[in-house]
């Protein structure tokens, strides 16, 4: 109930439960959003919780193209299921997200009334990647050919047939692992720049520019946010409490292959526990 309050409340305050684990997930703003939520959730609401630690909200994305045919075929007592389809699955254009879905069947080797539910699986399918069970940011896909059984083939089919593709085809689409970057404005004296831009540094960001603002020092940069855990508190520390910051989302951009390795390793590993 006090979840559901607080998300009525704040539209950028998200609740879900992960079906695997069974754990409440919320998401939000950032660190110091979450940690208001939690430090409410136990003054108002008299909750109290075990909290896990942050998780960043990775994307997946594919490089490359790949053309791929996937056959479903369930045969039971009385009606069978069939679906037939072959698609050209590539990356989105640049900065489109989503699916890109073109139908290029022609003849009817698939019924006109089947080709929205291979588009339906497609979407569906592309709310947990191949890597580490991601969304995909976006795709295109091409439905090139396929064929049908006259009494076998229903709209169930080929949407299920499309979720098979998907799995089946996406590891060879190269797919990467996409982190949040965020945009930091830090403002610090002087005397502390060294120490405020070599902490920058070990966090992977990279310097936009500086500036100075009312005799203090104005630092510019983008950082992923996975790096960005506990900065307040660092940063705080480094210049004795004098600097301040404020961070905002930026974009997505492709993790470095260590990162996503490590990643992967990590979803692995909390699957394989749970």
């Amino acid at each position: 109930m006090a979840l559901g309050k607080l998300s009525e409340e704040d539209p950028t305050f998200r609740v879900q439960t992960d079906e695997e684990t069974g754990q409440t997930v919320i998401s939000g703003m950032g660190e110091l959003h979450l940690d208001i939520i939690m430090d409410r959730l136990k003054r108002e609401f008299k909750v109290e919780v075990n909290q896990g630690a942050p998780q960043v909200a990775y994307k997946e994305a594919i490089t490359g193209t790949t053309q791929h045919r996937e056959t479903y075929k369930k045969q039971t007592g009385g009606r069978g299921k069939f679906a037939d389809i072959q698609v050209v699955i590539s990356p989105s254009e640049e900065g489109k997200s989503g699916l890109e879905f073109v139908n290029e069947i022609s003849g009817g080797a698939i019924p006109r009334e089947f080709i929205p539910s291979v588009q339906k699986g497609f979407e569906a399918a592309m709310a947990n990647g191949v890597l580490a069970g991601y969304q995909l940011q976006g795709m295109k896909v091409r439905l090139i050919d396929g064929s049908f059984h006259a009494v076998d083939s229903d709209a169930l089919s080929f949407e299920i047939c499309a979720k098979s593709a998907f799995r089946e085809a996406l590891p060879k689409c190269k797919p990467v692992l996409l982190e949040p970057i965020m945009k930091i404005e830090i403002l610090t004296p002087e005397e502390n720049m060294g120490d405020v831009i070599g902490d920058m540094n070990r966090r992977r960001g990279q310097l936009l520019g500086m500036d100075t603002r009312a005799g203090a020092q104005v630092i510019k940069a983008t950082v992923p946010l996975s790096e960005m855990f506990g900065y307040v508190t660092q940063l705080r520390t480094i210049t004795s409490g004098r600097a301040t910051s404020t961070m905002e989302f930026d974009h997505y951009a492709e993790a470095p292959r260590n990162v996503q390795d490590e990643v992967v390793a990590k979803v692995k590993g909390r699957k394989a526990n749970d």
